[in-house]
């Protein structure tokens, strides 16, 4: 066996390209306030295969059990399939093992989970907000595209594990939807203003060489004090798949319940007077990389991870420029067993990276391998580029000269730095504050709608429904 074939990427790309997906769920900007809801559209997803009987190792719902009652929301079911669907989907992408053991306890958080995405999606229904299938599937048709992955690779993907395509669609449906919500919601009174970016703007110049720091969290809500228990197992058992090198992204966007997990989480550049009391303290003594534990906040528990610290207008990065052209597979690659398409296209790819020499020509070989054609490259910052492996290699190249062949299961990529800028980012532009400013008010928008439409549902949670 050739040594490339034994060199594969590993699959980090798959819970890179997931996390990706559950956060292209339209996450709000400042911009959107004068922007138009998006029209509907009137073509249909593929249809969602109907529920399989899983057969994979966890299988603990019979076919009596499938049409379990778990809860009823304003008299919508939940059943015990939507919570099995629900939580192998969540132990796939975080790598957790999908055993009995495993689904149990993550249980009564995916129930309260799919509670309150029962009470968003009726109140996205009572608005008459429309997010169509036609919706769903482009968004995760062109994050297929855009990571160079043939149409249906995510449904392949995801059955092979246990998981159903749907409980992704209905997942993503919602955040859209809750997303568009809270846009009709914000008023004249919460829309952030030039005078809200000028203070804070000088606020922080005031502040020139202190500390601040680059931060998510994923909030857990404990609505009721007999529930807290559990709610802090939960989050004992997230913790340890985030020490254990699950994406925190991920994580975020599929169990944080505060707006800042339709961006994984992140809070961005903050200072420690914006934070509660216990973060600010955690914040200041974590080093980067570092998961806290459990931490009790305002209505719930967080946990935060420390992406990165910095002095205020001092922050030195290495922003590059990248194109690639991706050579794709006909079928998954069988290291063990290469086919011959993959071999050719080994052969291509390595002639690309001896030949290509500059950013045009790398775009050329990319629409002649037949990739749709790629917006021109934007900055991205090395620093933040994960996996480190990734990193590592765009950190070595030199300008206009291509990688060695990145084989993949879906086919093989060759990259190439087209330009590379050192810059200090120290010093937020206004942009940035204004949506880090517009994001806080729509939190507090959120959280007090979810405490509202609590108090006001009907909710039969019965128990032994799994």
């Amino acid at each position: 066996m050739p040594p490339i074939w034994r060199k594969t990427l590993p699959r980090f790309l798959f819970p890179l390209v997931f996390a990706a997906l559950l956060l292209a769920a339209s996450p709000l900007r400042a911009e959107m306030l004068l922007a138009q809801a998006t029209a509907p559209g009137n073509a249909n997803a593929p249809a969602a295969r109907p529920p399989a009987k899983h057969e994979a190792a966890g299988d603990i719902i019979d076919p009596e059990q499938e049409s379990r009652i778990v809860a009823v929301v304003n008299g919508d079911v939940i059943s015990a399939q939507d919570v099995d669907n629900r939580r192998r989907l969540f132990a796939l992408s975080s790598g957790l093992p999908v055993t009995r053991e495993v689904l149990d306890r993550l249980t009564p958080q995916v129930v309260r989970e799919l509670i309150d995405e029962r009470l968003r999606l009726q109140e996205v229904q009572r608005r008459k907000i429309a997010v169509t299938d036609k919706d769903i599937a482009e968004t995760i048709g062109n994050l297929e595209k855009r990571n160079n992955m043939p149409p249906g690779t995510l449904a392949r993907r995801l059955a092979s594990d246990g998981a159903e395509i749907h409980t992704l669609y209905d997942q993503t449906r919602v955040q859209l939807g809750w997303s568009r919500v809270l846009r009709e919601q914000i008023g004249v009174a919460d829309r952030v203003t030039e005078q809200d970016v000028n203070e804070q703007l000088h606020m922080i110049k005031a502040e020139t060489g202190q500390m601040e720091y680059h931060v998510a969290e994923i909030f857990l809500p404990i609505d009721e004090p007999a529930r807290a228990a559990d709610t802090q197992r939960f989050a004992e058992t997230v913790i340890q798949q985030l020490r254990n090198g699950a994406p925190f992204a991920v994580v975020a966007a599929q169990f944080s319940q505060s707006q800042t997990a339709l961006q994984g989480g992140d809070l961005g550049w903050v200072r420690p007077n914006q934070l509660e009391s216990p973060v600010a303290h955690l914040v200041t003594e974590m080093p980067p990389g570092a998961i806290s534990n459990p931490v009790p906040v305002a209505g719930g528990l967080s946990i935060v991870t420390l992406l990165a610290k910095r002095q205020i207008g001092n922050d030195p990065a290495t922003l590059l420029k990248i194109r690639q052209v991706f050579l794709k597979f006909a079928t998954p690659l069988d290291p063990q067993n290469p086919t011959q398409q993959q071999h050719d296209m080994l052969l291509r790819a390595k002639q690309i990276s001896t030949t290509v020499h500059s950013c045009d020509a790398m775009a050329a070989a990319d629409k002649a391998a037949g990739n749709p054609p790629r917006p021109d490259p934007v900055d991205v910052r090395l620093e933040a580029i994960n996996p480190p492996e990734l990193r590592t290699l765009l950190g070595k190249l030199t300008e206009n000269k291509p990688s060695e062949p990145l084989v993949t299961q879906e086919g093989i990529m060759v990259v190439i730095v087209c330009a590379r800028e050192e810059r200090n980012l120290g010093m937020p532009s206004k942009e940035e504050v204004m949506n880090q400013l517009f994001s806080q008010r729509v939190e507090l928008i959120s959280r007090q709608m979810m405490r509202d439409l609590h108090r006001r549902a009907s909710i039969d949670q019965r128990i032994g429904g799994v």
